[in-house]
């Protein structure tokens, strides 16, 4: 027997999501995506006029991945309707709500509102299937605004989470000569282990210039005024790392470096796959949910 789902918003991602659900038998009612047409050719897919005819048959409502950009309005680029968050929160009272990057504000209210919230980038699950997306755009990002190729080239990963690990990875497996920098001595000792070369994150900076390309995997401020006077003219700066990244913007705008700040690759580069990721995660929080 299916579940009712209520999709609002969202991007591709969601989009393939939906139809992925509504091929596995469930039955998905949909606002704010009136302008994907793939949708439309899904019998177990209404697409709903008001907000509150798509909420009110489903317990589980899956909203975007990130909710918000501006912290007012969800995130609805397939719909000419702007969705509050308020408003949206305010529909849902007393339901279940799965989306990605929520904000404590949003949290506040859906206590006002006695909604369960599920923060799917919280999840361990989608969080590290996600950088597989994440390390191949970024790959991709670097062969198309290079004038190299990967082999050979020197590149420094700033931070060795789980995006660092499979990207390091993924060069060193196209003959990248991969340095990573961390703070921590557990991960300079992976660092070590993996076989990469490794330098501490608090001692860049004359060694800078020796980068082809440069990529930040950490949200915070990393690459300084101070720092970025190092870096070579050619060489690739990419940014990973949510808002507000890691890398000084304005001043590599003024020194005129090659800045790409990538945000939401895997919703840019895989969207179906990211979508399995993401139904494959619904499912393990249903199934969690429902033991209580």
């Amino acid at each position: 027997m299916g579940t009712n789902f209520t999709i609002v918003g969202g991007d591709l991602r969601i989009i393939k999501l939906a139809n992925m659900l509504a091929t596995d038998g469930n039955t998905i009612y949909a606002y704010g995506v009136e302008k994907a047409e793939e949708l439309k050719e899904n019998a177990n897919i209404i697409i709903c006029d008001k907000l509150i005819d798509a909420v009110k048959n489903s317990e589980i409502i899956i909203g975007p991945i990130p909710f918000s950009s501006n912290g007012k309005d969800i995130n609805s680029p397939f719909s000419d309707n702007q969705i509050s968050i308020r408003e949206l929160m305010h529909v849902i009272n007393a339901k279940i709500l799965i989306a990605g990057s929520l904000t404590p504000e949003v949290y506040s209210l859906a206590n006002d509102e006695y909604i369960e919230i599920i923060d799917l980038m919280k999840r361990e699950e989608l969080a590290v299937l996600n950088t597989i997306s994440t390390a191949e755009g970024a790959i991709e990002i670097i062969i198309a605004n290079t004038n190299k190729i990967i082999h050979g080239s020197k590149v420094l990963i700033l931070g060795f989470g789980r995006i660092g690990k499979v990207l390091a990875r993924k060069l060193i497996g196209l003959s990248a000569k991969v340095t990573c920098a961390a703070r921590k001595d557990e991960d300079l000792a992976w660092i070590k282990a993996y076989g990469y070369d490794e330098t501490n994150i608090n001692a860049i900076g004359e060694n800078l210039a020796e980068y082809d390309v440069i990529v930040n995997t950490v949200p915070h401020l990393i690459l300084t005024e101070e720092r970025l006077k190092y870096v070579k003219d050619d060489c690739l700066l990419v940014d990973l790392a949510s808002n507000p990244g890691g890398i000084d913007k304005r001043v590599a705008k003024n020194k005129k470096l090659k800045l790409i700040w990538a945000l939401a690759l895997p919703g840019k580069v895989a969207p179906t796959t990211t979508a399995e990721f993401i139904k494959e995660t619904v499912y393990n929080v249903l199934k969690e949910i429902y033991k209580k």
